[in-house]
């Protein structure tokens, strides 16, 4: 009781007051006393410090009956034109219809295929959700999108369509819609592919087959998996996965799956534990995220920018350090435009308009965890920005789904 109170008023004055467990404890979900439109103005859209992106619209924790929440993406059923948040949370998958914002409808949940776990990625394709987690036993869980169409009773316990057990507990997925394969990453260290990458077959989503792996440079943390189309000609039209694995970045040839080949690997300054990164747009930057360099050297958040134009040579291109000192996790490109998931923080979002003169500035951003902006693993897991709306969906650790645009 006495530690929910002095939380109470450590949100109502933004003060400092956060615990570091990737998992809150029940008295530290945060909840929002006001869940709807809340424009951005004089610095706050309600409790929450932000610059020019205003809040639409969230559903806490308490309503999606979970105790934390971790990755996020985004489905628009060509169909309809609904927009739909696939909300990680540690005990499952929630499905949210955000297409109204001043009505955003929890549809229900995919419980976890074992047992809860902090750990939960998803991706989409051909309408359906692919699912991992770190929990034991866990596989791929496969969901069809289009049955969030008519749901009767919400919010519904839906269960998956298909699970693929070739591996167990993953830390991620990847797919590259463009070839129709998934690529579980981050799964037992001691398994066939040594936590490195397991390709999967999903051009028939509900029947996924086993293609192969890699493995030779150990466990991958993240990976982006892309058709290159780039500006290195000899690798135009080959797939190629670049790896976050731990302490290198990996680039690895892997169009033909029965025989990946490395292409370079990449170390860099001051390395505490190698991420998450995408393309810009071009394919000619890598923009990398050390998930501890904050912890161990103090840096303010650092974003690492690597020149790709020779996938044989990466050259570290530019580093950019944020206005605050919390951790930064997940990132992505849209345009020129970069949205970095910063835990405490919030999100970030980073104009990269510049970047081949080595420059990038912070644009705008939207804090969902006033408490503190801290070296800690609290606040925004991951975001989705990939909607024609330009709405942009927030999964934070403490206190769940946030959906924020820009201000007009």
């Amino acid at each position: 009781m006495k530690k929910t109170f002095l939380l109470f008023l450590c949100l109502l004055f933004l003060a400092g007051c956060s615990d570091s467990d990737d998992s809150p404890a029940d008295d530290d979900i945060i909840e929002n006393p006001q869940s709807g439109f809340l424009p951005c103005e004089n610095g706050m859209a309600g409790i929450y410090p932000c610059n020019g992106y205003d809040l639409l619209g969230q559903i806490n924790l308490t309503q999606f009956s979970a105790s934390s929440a971790n990755d996020i993406w985004g489905w628009t059923d060509t169909s309809t034109g609904k927009e739909y948040a696939l909300v990680g949370l540690n005990n499952g998958t929630g499905f949210v219809d955000i297409t109204d914002t001043e009505e955003l409808i929890y549809l229900g949940k995919l419980p976890s295929a074992t047992t809860s776990s902090s750990w939960r990625d998803i991706k989409v394709y051909q309408d359906h959700a692919f699912i991992v987690s770190e929990a034991g036993g866990h596989g791929m869980q496969v969901f069809n999108l289009t049955k969030l169409r008519n749901v009767a009773n919400a919010p519904e316990t839906f269960e998956a369509d298909t699970r693929y057990t070739g591996f167990g507990s993953a830390h991620n997925i990847v797919i590259n819609e463009g070839s129709g394969y998934a690529y579980a990453v981050g799964t037992a260290r001691n398994d066939l592919y040594n936590g490195g990458a397991h390709f999967i077959d999903i051009q028939d989503p509900k029947n996924p087959i086993a293609a192969g792996g890699y493995g030779a440079n150990g466990y991958s943390h993240d990976a982006q998996v892309v058709t290159y189309n780039g500006p290195d000609i000899d690798y135009n039209g080959q797939e190629i996965f670049i790896g976050a694995n731990e302490n290198q970045m990996t680039i690895v040839d892997i169009t033909d799956k029965d025989n990946p080949s490395e292409i370079s690997t990449i170390q860099y300054a001051n390395l505490g534990y190698t991420h998450q990164g995408w393309f810009s747009e071009d394919q000619r930057y890598f923009i990398l995220g050390d998930e501890l360099d904050e912890i161990n050297f103090g840096f303010n958040s650092r974003t690492l920018v690597f020149d790709l134009s020779d996938l044989d040579n990466p050259v570290l291109h530019y580093i950019y350090l944020g206005n605050t000192a919390a951790i930064d996790h997940n990132g992505y490109v849209k345009g020129d435009s970069f949205y970095l998931a910063n835990y405490t923080a919030g999100v970030r979002i980073l104009d990269i308009s510049g970047i081949d003169g080595q420059s990038i500035v912070e644009e705008g951003f939207f804090d969902t965890y006033p408490s503190n902006n801290t070296a800690a693993f609290e606040g925004v897991w991951s975001i989705y920005t990939y909607f024609e709306s330009e709405k942009i969906i927030v999964n934070d650790i403490n206190s769940g789904l946030f959906v924020i645009k820009k201000s007009n």
